[in-house]
């Protein structure tokens, strides 16, 4: 079977309403396990089968990300049993009803005996997730979260997630800006938490690239005339455009003052296909990020073998990698413990702890299979899967975040036109 093609918009969609609001945080409580287990060693406890499980948590026009996180996880496990599981022993996996309460599901796998859980999608029900587990010394590797507020939660070491903070993209859209020649650069940002938290750090980025911040606005979606003025009355020579709702607007009210075209660098929530719903070459030239990396052929064929009717592939690559690294983790400490687990991650994954690299000293590998068989040597792994480098530090955070780049035509629509990668990326 050929590859099925997938559009990189089902994607950006997918991002743009998982993304939750740090503020949301707040709502749960900070009851998780003391300490950083990341960070600490652990004895064995596991009791000999290593238990899977998968929080499915988007519901409504968002239920469709169900489906690729459960084939990813799904074809990772055929993999990994087919490559003799962990120790001898067919890995088990737990995936939960898609859609019930996150918490609720977090319970249920605790009672299962989960030793690891990927998910949840939505930053907003990481928290309470996280409390659960955390609690129970069960590691929750997310392959979606990006609210910046998560790299401090309170978990005890036992939460990752394989997918970039909102603020890693902060570097890359100040690159694009000067790249095409900006040396003063405004940010329109839309009031949020996502806004102000990558546009404060968009600030700092263009500090340390040279560029002076002329401008700082922020607006309230369909409300954004007066940030384009502001914008426009400091004659900057790019603009950072900074928004999940309202970006359509904004960038209206941009053009309306002679912001447009090639003077507008898109922040990944407000990329968008956009076409007639804008004028005639508003965005011509302009250009947008997106994180992640388009599948290669064989991982969709791979998936698609699994699920022939899959249309989407928003956050597949780090489901599959996050499964891969929970399982070369315990095959590292040899035992299927959640404890065990977190302490080996940062490893595996080639990340740093305590400022101290582990790349340096583990042999890259791409597959589970190539990596187990490096670790059954006794040697040191540094896994980079589908969703390129990981590399977590203490925070649980991967350090290396990737970027495609897209550039406007007249017709307000845009095609890959490059690549960027992004150190640090939690910020």
């Amino acid at each position: 079977m050929k590859p099925a093609k997938f559009s990189s918009t089902f994607r950006v969609a997918a991002l743009r309403a998982v993304a939750g609001s740090a503020a949301l945080l707040a709502l749960a409580g900070c009851s998780g396990a003391p300490g950083n287990a990341r960070l600490e060693s652990a004895e064995a406890s596991g009791d000999g089968t290593l238990r899977i499980g998968l929080i499915l948590d988007s519901t409504g026009d968002q239920a469709f990300l169900n489906d690729s996180q459960f084939a990813a996880a799904t074809l990772a496990v055929q993999e990994i049993n087919a490559a003799g599981g962990h120790k001898g022993r067919p890995v088990e996996f737990l995936p939960r009803p898609a859609g019930t309460d996150p918490a609720a599901q977090a319970g249920e796998l605790v009672a299962a005996k989960a030793d690891v859980v990927i998910g949840p999608t939505d930053s907003s029900h990481a928290a309470a997730a996280i409390d659960v587990l955390s609690r129970a010394r069960v590691t929750l590797i997310s392959p979606a979260n990006s609210a910046a507020g998560l790299t401090g939660y309170k978990s005890g070491g036992y939460y990752f997630r394989t997918a970039a903070a909102d603020v890693a993209q902060a570097s890359v859209l100040v690159k694009l800006a000067k790249d095409g020649g900006a040396k003063r650069l405004a940010v329109v940002h839309q009031d949020s938490a996502y806004g102000k938290d990558v546009a404060a750090a968009v600030a700092s980025a263009a500090k340390d690239a040279g560029l002076d911040t002329v401008a700082t606005a922020g607006f309230k979606p369909g409300d954004a005339r007066k940030a384009a003025a502001e914008a426009q009355g400091a004659t900057p020579d790019s603009v950072v455009l900074i928004a999940r709702d309202g970006a359509q607007g904004a960038i209206a009210e941009l053009n309306n003052v002679g912001l447009s075209g090639g003077k507008i660098v898109l922040s990944e929530g407000a990329f968008a296909q956009y076409g007639s719903g804008l004028g005639s070459k508003a965005l011509d030239g302009a250009r947008a990020v997106v994180p992640g990396v388009l599948p290669s052929a064989g991982f969709q064929a791979r998936l698609v073998a699994v699920n022939p009717g899959l249309k989407d592939l928003s956050f597949a690559a780090e489901t599959f990698d996050a499964v891969n690294l929970a399982v070369l983790a315990a095959a590292a400490g040899q035992d299927d413990a959640g404890r065990s687990i977190a302490a080996n991650l940062i490893a595996v994954s080639g990340g740093a702890a305590g400022g101290q690299a582990t790349a340096q000293s583990g042999k890259p590998c791409l597959s589970f299979a190539e990596c187990n068989g490096i670790l059954k040597t006794g040697a040191g792994i540094n896994y980079d899967g589908e969703s390129g480098p990981v590399a977590f530090d203490a925070n649980g955070d991967i350090t290396t975040a990737n970027f495609m780049v897209f550039t406007y035509a007249a017709d307000n629509r845009a095609l890959l036109s490059g690549r960027e990668a992004a150190g640090r990326a939690a910020g």
